[in-house]
């Protein structure tokens, strides 16, 4: 989790820098599916508690990614 962390961010910065291409390989539907993922994520975070809806929210979200990675 660490180097994940740590790796993405260096290398957002670095293709700012240089002015670089930056691609994520992901699809328009799995872009989709995470910024889906950070929206719903957002109010959690800012909050500081968790509630069980919330954990909810994020196992559907993840159920229509594995789904549209099984069924594409």
């Amino acid at each position: 989790m660490a180097c994940i962390g740590l790796t993405i961010p260096v290398v957002v910065a670095t293709a700012i820098a240089f002015d670089l291409p930056l691609v994520l390989g992901l699809e328009p539907k799995e872009l989709g599916l995470l910024v889906l993922t950070f929206v719903v994520s957002t109010p959690t975070l800012g909050s500081g508690r968790t509630h069980m809806m919330q954990g909810a929210v994020l196992l559907v979200v993840f159920a229509a990614f594995f789904f549209l990675a099984v069924v594409p």
